[in-house]
């Protein structure tokens, strides 16, 4: 019997870390091969991993002074702190007020949200876009913000409410009986036991739109207006003038900022939910 328990541990254990040698390998292959492309001098034929190369910035000063990169860059940059600030912002206030409080429609609404995260982005394009000329919006960059602050609070919000939910009513409730009014229950009691939730909502909308293709692409035409996505894709769009150097040395630089919010805001992550508790 005890033999029978450990071959069975034995082979879960095995398949558990050929899983994550897999996993890592789909990961780490396209990552190294994006950074030799990067660093690699001259132009590169094609995405593949080549050890055998001299190390230089060619690629990333090039991208600044031959490319319009360093305008996609600043664009991209702006889309997603104003959709981070405002998104998370919109989010955080409803998922409190469907939390705490009842209200005309509340369900109704609830469930409004989810049925609209059954419509594909993909099947609302041709609305964005006549919506878009209709209001001159096109090639603007808060016609995009917009959007992207639109569509992410169904769901978030949900996500946001749930989050709400796990912390004590009766923190409320003690804090009511102290005199706190509304504002001084959300901001001091209760939104520092979620911040855990709050530092993930503003992360993934500061990612959004430099992970974004299809939707910038059909709302902005020009190319000074381009975010980088749309832009990076200029680089490998054509097939005899391909400029993969440039592609990858633009890839890696998108990942600095994500990075660095990221690294901001771990220390959110865990400390939220030990930053208050119900009092003795």
């Amino acid at each position: 019997m005890n033999n029978s328990i450990k071959l069975k541990r034995r082979l879960t254990q095995t398949l558990t870390y050929l899983y994550l040698i897999g996993l890592s390998v789909v990961i780490i292959y396209p990552l190294l091969i994006t950074i030799m492309s990067a660093f690699k001098a001259g132009n590169v034929a094609a995405f593949k991993l080549d050890t055998n190369i001299d190390f230089n910035f060619d690629n990333f000063k090039g991208l600044f002074t031959e490319t319009l990169y360093g305008t996609w860059y600043l664009n991209t940059l702006i889309i997603a702190l104003i959709t981070m600030v405002v998104q998370t912002s919109i989010i955080v206030l409803a998922g409190y007020a469907y939390s705490r409080y009842n209200f005309l429609a509340r369900k109704q609404s609830l469930v409004f949200f989810l049925i609209i995260q059954m419509v594909p982005t993909m099947a609302a394009l041709t609305a964005f876009f006549v919506m878009a000329l209709m209001l001159n919006a096109l090639n603007h960059s808060w016609f995009l913000i917009f959007l992207y602050v639109g569509g992410g609070i169904p769901m978030n919000a949900w996500l946001m409410k749930g989050y709400f939910d796990t912390v004590p009513m009766s923190l409320d409730e003690s804090a009511k009986l102290d005199g706190a009014g509304h504002f001084r229950r959300f901001w001091q009691i209760v939104l520092p036991l979620v911040r855990p939730m709050v530092a993930v909502q503003a992360l993934w909308a500061f990612m959004g739109p430099f992970g974004d293709y299809i939707l910038s692409s059909f709302l902005l035409r020009e190319k000074e207006y381009f975010t980088v996505a749309v832009g990076l894709q200029t680089f490998v769009n054509n097939a005899k003038n391909l400029k993969i150097a440039y592609f990858s040395a633009g890839a890696i630089l998108i990942a600095l900022p994500i990075c660095i919010l990221f690294f901001f805001l771990q220390k959110n992550f865990v400390s939220g939910l030990t930053s208050g508790g119900d009092k003795g």
